[in-house]
């Protein structure tokens, strides 16, 4: 059997480019050969599902057919003019369902707990929850059940994103781009695929591969002879050395999918945009993941913050905005998983948040008496690198092997 992992190998990438060259070819004279590109998308998902993955093909189906019958029982329902909000919230409880019993099954300690979940689960509900959210707005009037399909099953963003809009990924894929603008997407694909080689393959490996495990065995060595918190110049190797490792391996990734999303004539957005030279940490969040934090901000904090304002629960808006800040990382950390560390992440961020919005307040108020030149620029960045270096440090589950196992 043969089971083919998405930009794990440099066969991969000869694989796939050789399976592109009719829908290029295609693309360079005009022409989108649909057919072609849905076989192509099958093909590869069942070589990313066969073997010894076959059960989460199958859960993949499973998936796909439940999602299809709440969106579209969901698009039936609006289109007779109903907008109740318990049935959109039903809808959306519905979508997040599979999801939820993912994150739940991992931390329940039996062996068929394993084996329920497919590889990009939370990206597909990201997608299902914007349609069915955008289907109550009103933004979306209508949801093509083909595209909604090519929507979700868009091979190169299938496993880990960057997530895209149903109505962007609909501009692109119903047409073929002119040949001077499709050149140009393959001139900047082909250059995202070779930086994510830079990044995942060279920069990452040596981060992630090499140093890593190194800095992680020296960090428990120290951290027990320490004892206490067991704090040692190791942990605080391993906290920098781990960010870059995250950074340059999930970077890395991302322009995999953005590079062959592009030969694909398909603008997929782009995930990061030098995050750590962030001057604060609302800024490092308009550029790490970016598909993901623009989610949350969209359809978490937005309708929270609305929710709130309609509802009249808090009347203050700075505490309306810091108790939407609290909610929106709260959700992205159990997102991330069932554990204190992803769970204190979130709350973390969202601190840090609310701490930024009062010192830019108090700078705004005080704008004569707070000093704003090239150092403190400087500082701004390197104190921002090193409070997101931190929260990686607790992300990466590490302090729970040091202080519990």
């Amino acid at each position: 059997m043969i089971n083919l992992q998405p930009y794990t190998n440099p066969r991969y990438f000869l694989i796939i480019l050789i399976a592109l060259l009719p829908l290029i070819i295609g693309l360079y004279f005009g022409k989108r050969f649909k057919i072609y590109e849905a076989v192509f998308s099958l093909v590869f998902l069942f070589l990313m599902f066969d073997g010894k993955d076959s059960i989460q093909g199958w859960q993949l189906i499973g998936y796909v057919i439940f999602q299809f019958i709440i969106t579209f029982a969901y698009q039936k329902y609006r289109q007779l003019g109903h907008n109740k909000t318990w049935v959109f919230c039903v809808a959306v409880i519905l979508a997040i369902l599979p999801l939820t019993t993912v994150k739940v099954a991992a931390v329940v300690p039996t062996q068929v707990a394993s084996l329920i979940g497919f590889m990009g689960v939370s990206y597909l509900t990201f997608k299902t929850v914007e349609v069915i959210m955008e289907l109550r707005d009103g933004t979306i009037k209508k949801v093509d059940p083909v595209t909604y399909a090519r929507v979700l099953l868009f091979y190169p963003t299938l496993s880990s994103g960057p997530i895209d809009r149903y109505r962007r990924f609909k501009n692109d894929c119903d047409k073929a781009p002119e040949r001077d603008e499709y050149l140009d997407q393959l001139r900047l694909g082909t250059r995202y695929i070779f930086q994510g080689f830079l990044y995942k393959f060279i920069i990452g490996y040596v981060f992630g591969t090499i140093w890593l495990p190194q800095l992680a065995n020296l960090a428990q060595v120290m951290g027990n002879a320490n004892g206490g918190l067991k704090l040692s110049w190791a942990l605080v190797g391993y906290m920098y050395c781990y960010s870059m490792y995250l950074f340059f391996d999930f970077a890395g990734y991302s322009l995999f999918a953005v590079g062959t999303s592009y030969f694909m004539g398909i603008k997929t957005p782009m995930n990061f945009n030098k995050p750590f030279i962030s001057k604060n940490i609302k800024d490092f969040w308009n550029r790490w993941h970016m598909t993901l934090s623009f989610w949350f901000r969209d359809f978490i904090f937005m309708r929270f913050t609305f929710f709130a304002m309609k509802k009249k629960l808090i009347k203050n808006r700075i505490r309306i905005s810091q108790v939407a800040y609290l909610v929106d990382f709260l959700i992205m950390g159990f997102w991330h998983g069932l554990t204190w560390f992803y769970i204190v992440y979130g709350i973390y961020h969202a601190l840090a948040i609310i701490i930024n919005d009062i010192w830019l307040r108090f700078k705004k108020k005080h704008r004569q008496q707070v000093p704003h030149n090239k150092f403190t620029q400087a500082f701004a960045i390197f104190l921002t690198f090193n409070v997101v270096c931190f929260s990686f440090l607790i992300f990466s589950g590490f302090l729970d092997t040091l202080w519990f196992h």
